[in-house]
C-alpha cells in the first residue's frame, strides 16, 4: 500500500462522507461481487479506516468484515449475506470436517466425475470471457485446472510468472501446456515495471489490500490485457474444502508464536539484520499462532505502532475476536489451520484478483469455487481421496486426475515458494517509495 492510493476523498473526515454505509458480498464462493460506486471520479468520498491500514501492515490484508474504508463492510466466506456486517456478525467456517462424507467401499469413477464437474465449472465461470488466460504456476491446482481448461476452453492461453531464482515451475508449466495443446507464455518479474503498473491502476481499485503478490498479480493482469486477454482463470479456492494437513514446520511455528513484545531495533542488530531465517523467527515470536498461519513476513506490533507514532496494533489484533469462537471448536490441528487460513484467503488471496480485475475491466474466473463442484468434493468424496491417512499427502484425487495425463511433475512433487524480487524493487524504486513515505508523515510519521 502506498500514499498515492490514499487521495483526498479517501482521507475525508467522517463528516464529509457523502455516501451511506455500504455492504458488499465479496467472495467467489458467493458469486461475482458488485463494486459499483467505489472507484472512479464519481465515487463518493469515503474515510480511510486507520485500523485497516494497521491490519495491512501487520498481516498484508484487512481483517474481514472490514475494508479499507470505515463505512464499507465485506461479506466474505464464513459470514452470511443476510447479516449486518456493520453490527455484530458471526463467523462460521463452511467446510468443517464433520460435514465431509465418511469412508465408503462404494466403487465410483471419482476421477471421471471430478473431471466432468471441473470442466463444467470452467465453462460456466469463463462464459463471459472471450479470451481467457490461465494463471499457471505448474503446481497441482493449476495443472489439474489446465487439464479441464483444455476440454472446456481450448482457446485459453496459459501464463507463468517467474518471480525469482528459487522457483522452478516454468519448465513444468510449459510442459503441461504443450502436452495439452494450450498456448503458453512466461512473464519474468521486473519489480520496477510491476510497481509502476500497480501505481497506474491503484486509483481504479475498488478497495485495497497489499502484499508483494499483489504487485505480481497486477503485473500479470496488465500484461494479459496488453496481449488481448479479457479474463483471468485463477486456481484459488480448493484448499478450504480439500483440506491442508499441518506440516511439522507449521506446528513448530505455531508453538513459537507467543505474541512477545520485543525491541523494534532488534532485527537491525549486526548479524541479525542480514539473516532472513533469524528475522523470520523473531517475527514469529511476536505473532499470535493464528496470525503466523497467514502467509508472508509482516511488520510486528511494535513496528506498526512506531510507523503510526501511536499504539494501534492492539486495535487490529482485537479484530481476531470475531473468529475466536469458531477457531476454538476445531476438532484437529488440521482443521484449526484450515479455519485460520480461510480468514486470510477470503480477504487477502481472493482480494488480489478481484480488485485487480475490477480495476482493469477484466473478468475473474474461479472454477474451484463453483457451487456444484465444491459441494460434490466436500459432501461426496471420501476422506482418503482428499488426504492420504498414512502419508498425509493432500489432494489425492487431484493427483489422480493429473496422473491421467502426466507422469509426476517436478513442481508437483516438491513445490517451491512464491518469490518477488524485493531487493530489486528497493534498488529501482526506493526514491519513489521514500517520497510517498514523506507525503504520508501526517498519517504514518514513522514511515
Amino acid at each position: 500500500m502506498n500514499v498515492s492510493t490514499l487521495d483526498s476523498r479517501s482521507f475525508a473526515p467522517p463528516a464529509a462522507a457523502a455516501a451511506a454505509p455500504k455492504q458488499i458480498t465479496m467472495s467467489p464462493y458467493y458469486g461475482t461481487p458488485d463494486f459499483s460506486g467505489l472507484s472512479g471520479g464519481s465515487a463518493p468520498a469515503r474515510p480511510i479506516d486507520m485500523v485497516s491500514v494497521a491490519d495491512i501492515l501487520r498481516n498484508a490484508f484487512v481483517y474481514p468484515p472490514h475494508s479499507i474504508f470505515q463505512d464499507v463492510k465485506l461479506v466474505t466466506f464464513g459470514f452470511s449475506p443476510s447479516q449486518d456486517m456493520h453490527a455484530a456478525p458471526e463467523f462460521h467456517f463452511k467446510f468443517r470436517d464433520s460435514g465431509k462424507r465418511g469412508e465408503t467401499d462404494e466403487a465410483q469413477d471419482w476421477v471421471g466425475t471430478y473431471h466432468r464437474l471441473l470442466v463444467e465449472a470452467v465453462a460456466e465461470s469463463t462464459r463471459q470471457s472471450r479470451h481467457p488466460w490461465l494463471l499457471q504456476s505448474g503446481g497441482k491446482d493449476s495443472t489439474t485446472l489446465a487439464i479441464a481448461v483444455a476440454d472446456a476452453r481450448p482457446d485459453t492461453t496459459c501464463i507463468t510468472y517467474l518471480g525469482g531464482r528459487e522457483e522452478d515451475e516454468v519448465e513444468s508449466a510449459t510442459f503441461v501446456a504443450k502436452t495439452l495443446g494450450l498456448k503458453h507464455e512466461t512473464l519474468l518479474c521486473d519489480p520496477g515495471r510491476a510497481y509502476d503498473r500497480y501505481l497506474a491502476v491503484a486509483d481504479r481499485m475498488p478497495l485495497l489490500t497489499a502484499d508483494f503478490a499483489l504487485l505480481s498479480y497486477v503485473d500479470l493482469a496488465t500484461e494479459i490485457t496488453g496481449r488481448g486477454g479479457d479474463g483471468v482463470i485463477d486456481g484459488l479456492g480448493a484448499d478450504s474444502y480439500f483440506g491442508t494437513p499441518m506440516s511439522r514446520q507449521q506446528r513448530i511455528l505455531a508453538r513459537l508464536a507467543r505474541r512477545m513484545r520485543l525491541p523494534v531495533n532488534l532485527a537491525e542488530m549486526p548479524f541479525v539484520d542480514r539473516n532472513f531465517e533469524l528475522c523470520f523467527l523473531l517475527g514469529t515470536l511476536q505473532m499470535e499462532s493464528i496470525e503466523r498461519v497467514f502467509p508472508g513476513s509482516r511488520f510486528t506490533d511494535a513496528e506498526t505502532d512506531e510507523l503510526f507514532g501511536r499504539p494501534i496494533s492492539q486495535e487490529s489484533h482485537k479484530r481476531l475476536d470475531v473468529f475466536r469462537d469458531e477457531i476454538a471448536t476445531a476438532a484437529s490441528q488440521d482443521e484449526w489451520r484450515d479455519i485460520s487460513t480461510s480468514i486470510a484467503g477470503s480477504a487477502g488471496a481472493f482480494a488480489k484478483g478481484l480488485y485487480t480485475c475490477s480495476a482493469l475491466g477484466m473478468h475473474a474466473a474461479y472454477p474451484f469455487c463453483d457451487v456444484r463442484f465444491r459441494e460434490w468434493v466436500y459432501r461426496e468424496v471420501p476422506p482418503h481421496q482428499m488426504i492420504d491417512p498414512e502419508s498425509r499427502v493432500n489432494k489425492v484425487l487431484v493427483r489422480s486426475h493429473i496422473a491421467t495425463k502426466f507422469p509426476e511433475l517436478p513442481y508437483v512433487r516438491k513445490k517451491g515458494s512464491f518469490r518477488f524480487d524485493v531487493r530489486g524493487l528497493a534498488q529501482k524504486r526506493f526514491d519513489t517509495v521514500h517520497d510517498f513515505a514523506l507525503q504520508a508523515r501526517d498519517v504514518l510519521p514513522g514511515a
